[in-house]
């Protein structure tokens, strides 16, 4: 029994010392009693935390030149293929990066390699080449064949004249 009250003794007075401060707590006149409309409006819910990728300008860069967003570098399949997504918002203006004869790269400067997108015999070029379509996502894949690009390294992604410096691999 005494082995019991030894291990319980601190989860209890623990629990006492929290129960203690909740009580002691005051209370806002606010929280005193309100009524189901008012309680409804006073609490609002807070939207998920989606920091911004792009120091400074670049996001608002990006947009408005090239009718894109939410770019991002991640990678996959083990780290064998890297993955360059991207949101289009103007399809005029994004038609760049979709162009079947831009021959995308990714460059890493740290490692010292640019990588490129492989062209399978059956599939083709590992990426969407269809024309774009406002607020549809794109990707392409670029191979990643002795890792030599690492998550948290900073890259560019050149697709033509498009041209995305910083971006952080995830």
């Amino acid at each position: 029994m005494h082995w019991v009250v030894g291990w319980f003794g601190p989860m209890l007075a623990g629990s006492l010392a929290l129960s203690a401060a909740v009580a002691q707590t005051p209370l806002s006149k606010d929280s005193t009693a309100t009524s189901p409309a008012k309680a409804s409006s006073a609490v609002a819910p807070r939207p998920r935390y989606q920091p911004d990728r792009f120091a400074g300008r670049a996001g608002e860069y990006y947009r408005l030149v090239w009718g894109v967003d939410s770019l991002g570098v991640k990678l996959v399949e083990s780290g064998e293929v890297v993955r360059f997504t991207y949101r289009v918002l103007d399809a005029d203006k994004a038609k760049t990066l979709n162009n079947k004869k831009s021959e995308p790269a990714l460059i890493d400067p740290r490692a010292g390699v640019q990588l490129v997108v492989p062209n399978m015999e059956k599939i083709g070029q590992l990426r969407q080449s269809t024309t774009p379509q406002a607020g549809r996502s794109y990707w392409m894949a670029f191979s990643n064949k002795g890792r030599p690009v690492k998550h948290g390294d900073r890259v560019i992604v050149q697709i033509g004249e498009f041209r995305a410096d910083g971006l952080v691999v995830d």
